[in-house]
């Protein structure tokens, strides 16, 4: 009677080794995959079943039982964490497991530009093809809506940065990031503000800065242009700068500005209406922002482009014309 009971044990026993050696040469043999790197998501809540599911269906050739069982006996059933992840060939079961259970996720990057329109960021999104395209089909007041900011233009609320994020995100979750970022950059520099600024309320300097950000063409130049438009503003002066005429007429612009563009009438031209645009004309970079909120102390009025990115300033009218004679410039401000 021992005898068979022995027999049964050890019998059991190695089975139980055959098994545990097996799975032990699975947990360490690299997976086959479909493609090289493979990509795959997934989604949150997902169990251990469901997370193996999911990467056999984007092409990672797993063995779900062997994979699972791993995965309890290791303890890290429960560790799961959803995201975007790429894997290389060579990947092994365990390994594959540590991924998971640490949230390794891949990121792509995005980056926003100073300056860029609320259209050149839309088409940003749309060509990235790490991006979930969610919002292709809305409208841009139906994407604000969705931004929890309904009725407000986009112009200018985004602000411009590098944007990490895993991929298979939602463009609109992106947007979102990039919206409340210039909320906290505009709130925090209006904080700082210098006194007496001809601004109502921080989407006026938001507006500001964005002109500041289309005329600055050398950095150091940018606080003395946000000095002479706010001395603009002061003493009622039109403020009369291109960008928001080029804005103004949208795709009907050819690249070419010429004098009868500067008499049409827009809501965005100041060279035929008094103040500031009616919305920003650009998303405006950290500097432009501070360059509205904190500018120049300067009596300049007026600036020319001299040809090398640089301008030159002027506190008079026959000051400004000399200079646009010296750097051959008619369109000077």
């Amino acid at each position: 009677m021992w005898s068979w009971i022995k027999r049964i044990f050890l019998l059991a026993l190695c089975l139980a080794l055959l098994a545990s050696a097996g799975l032990g040469w699975y947990a360490l043999s690299p997976v086959t995959l479909r493609t090289d790197p493979a990509d795959f998501s997934i989604r949150p809540g997902s169990s251990l079943r469901s997370a193996t599911r999911q990467m056999v269906e984007s092409g990672v050739e797993l063995n779900a039982w062997q994979f699972n069982l791993l995965g309890r006996l290791l303890g890290k059933a429960g560790a799961i964490k959803a995201g975007s992840y790429e894997v290389g060939r060579g990947v092994t079961p365990l390994a594959l497991l540590d991924k998971l259970g640490a949230g390794e996720v891949s990121q792509a990057e995005l980056v926003f530009i100073e300056g860029w329109t609320f259209r050149q960021m839309r088409a940003a999104l749309d060509a990235d093809v790490d991006v979930k395209h969610d919002s292709v089909a809305l409208s841009d007041a139906e994407i604000m809506g969705r931004l929890g900011a309904a009725g407000r233009s986009p112009e200018g609320l985004f602000f411009p940065d590098t944007y990490l994020f895993g991929k298979g995100t939602s463009d609109l979750d992106i947007l979102k990031r990039a919206y409340k970022a210039m909320d906290r950059q505009l709130q925090a520099a209006w904080q700082q503000r210098a006194p007496d600024l001809p601004y109502r309320s921080p989407y006026e300097a938001l507006i500001m800065a964005s002109v500041i950000e289309k005329e600055t063409g050398q950095a150091t130049d940018r606080s003395l242009i946000g000095g002479v438009f706010v001395n603009r503003l002061r003493i009622g002066m039109m403020l009369q700068t291109d960008p928001t005429v080029i804005y103004g007429l949208g795709e009907k612009f050819d690249g070419n500005l010429r004098k009868k563009d500067l008499l049409k009438d827009t809501p965005h031209n100041t060279y035929t209406r008094g103040g500031l645009p009616p919305t920003p004309i650009a998303m405006p970079g950290q500097a432009s922002l501070q360059a509205a909120l904190n500018p120049a102390k300067t009596q300049a009025l007026y600036f020319v482009a001299r040809g090398d990115g640089s301008s030159e300033f002027s506190r008079t009218l026959a000051e400004h014309e000399r200079a646009v004679t010296k750097y051959q410039r008619r369109g000077g401000r």
